[in-house]
Formats: C-alpha cells, sequence, structure tokens
C-alpha cells in the first residue's frame, strides 16, 4: 500500500469525499447515453468512467 492510496482511502472516507464520489458516480458510470450519441461523446464518457474507477480502486487499495 502506498502513501497515494492511503491518501485516497482517507479524503474519500470523509462525509464530503463519500459524497463528491457519488456525485462523480452519478455523471459518469450511473449516465446513459442516447442513441444518437456520437463517437466523441462516448469515448469522453467512457474516459471519465475509468477515472471514476481508478479514484475507486486506489481507495480500496488503501483501506
Amino acid at each position: 500500500m502506498t502513501d497515494t492510496e492511503r491518501n485516497y482511502a482517507r479524503t474519500f472516507s470523509t462525509p464530503s469525499g463519500v459524497a463528491v464520489l457519488e456525485h462523480l458516480r452519478n455523471i459518469t458510470v450511473e449516465r446513459v447515453l442516447g442513441t444518437d450519441a456520437t463517437d466523441a461523446q462516448l469515448r469522453s464518457l467512457e474516459a471519465q468512467r475509468a477515472l471514476v474507477h481508478q479514484i475507486e480502486n486506489m481507495i480500496k487499495r488503501g483501506k
């Protein structure tokens, strides 16, 4: 476990951190694009989702 992983775990274990992570999940992981979404929109959203997953993985490793 690295210091960075521990920092993620500490930061996102506060009430504010939990709320922020929930908001990030709502606007990325839980978001559904319509059938008219462009390739660029799909790629952008997937990159955002990947970042949220990276944050979640850092939190898990930091616990």
